[in-house]
């Protein structure tokens, strides 16, 4: 079985001590392939860099939880770089962007409205370079999806990922029908998530990717409480080597084998970024 860890943040100062070991391990657990999305200009380099150097992808976008420290210059400089690369088969597509409601600063003036024109304005740089794009979707669903149907126009479709997704089967339909495929993780694994089990049980199998976006949602296994971090306990870091055993999960909750969820998960990410394909010859 190969696997594609459609989401993994490589580049994360957690991962500094022990970077290509973390990498080993995914590759010896069945981890073929990470893609690993930019989160703002300065480590635009930096993820189109490890891509290369571990035989990955990357994407390049400015992630909503950056905006705030996001200028023009910064969208000047992706649509830049965009270019400068296009022809590089590492870059699969614009990514990590989106929209977030979560954190209370996003959601007030004016960081709500700029985080809306930073996503508007990147889902146009997607369309100007035929990429795919990796969404942010955090309690956001109805705006992020707003803007995708009018940055395509009337009947215009898409080509990427709505990575940790955690909405509705409403809106879980809405991005499948617009072309997305939806990104389930390590939140899936635990007990207490009911919706989120229950989309992953029930949306059509050609709908879902695999992602541990580590080292962020850690797996049930590695999870530990605020008290259980008060008495010392550390938290298990989530790596891509988790991969697997997120997969397993998954396939028990659809009731269907772990080789056959591994071979729709790879043909779903093929469509959803499709320069994956001749990166995994």
């Amino acid at each position: 079985m190969r696997w594609i860890d459609t989401h993994v943040h490589l580049d994360a100062g957690s991962f500094d001590a022990d970077r290509n070991v973390v990498r080993q391990q995914a590759r010896a657990a069945g981890v073929a392939h990470c893609v690993i999305p930019a989160v703002e200009r300065s480590n635009f380099d930096t993820v189109r860099l490890l891509a290369h150097a571990g035989g990955d992808s990357y994407g390049l976008g400015i992630h909503p939880l950056y905006v705030a420290g996001a200028e023009d210059a910064d969208l000047a400089a992706l649509d830049e770089a965009l270019t400068l690369h296009h022809a590089d088969p590492r870059l699969v597509a614009v990514g990590e962007i989106g929209l977030d409601y979560f954190v209370p600063a996003l959601c007030k003036s004016p960081l709500r409205e700029r985080q809306e024109v930073v996503y508007r304005q990147q889902l146009k740089l997607a369309r100007k370079h035929d990429l795919p794009v990796m969404l942010h979707v955090r309690k956001s669903s109805d705006r992020v999806l707003k803007h995708l149907r009018e940055v395509a126009g009337p009947g215009g479709r898409w080509r990427g990922i709505a990575h940790a997704f955690n909405g509705s089967e409403v809106q879980a339909a809405e991005f499948i029908k617009l072309g997305f495929k939806l990104g389930f993780g390590g939140a899936v694994t635990f007990d207490r998530a009911l919706q989120l089990r229950h989309l992953a049980k029930t949306l059509p199998l050609d709908a879902l990717v695999l992602e541990t976006d580590a080292p962020d949602i850690p797996p049930h296994w590695l999870y530990t409480t605020a008290e259980q971090r008060a008495a010392g306990m550390e938290q298990g870091r989530n790596t891509p080597a988790e991969l697997p055993r997120i997969a397993e999960c998954v396939a028990t909750l659809r009731g269907i084998s772990v080789d056959a969820l591994a071979t729709a998960a790879l043909h779903n990410s093929l469509q959803a970024l499709p320069k994956l394909g001749a990166l995994l010859v």
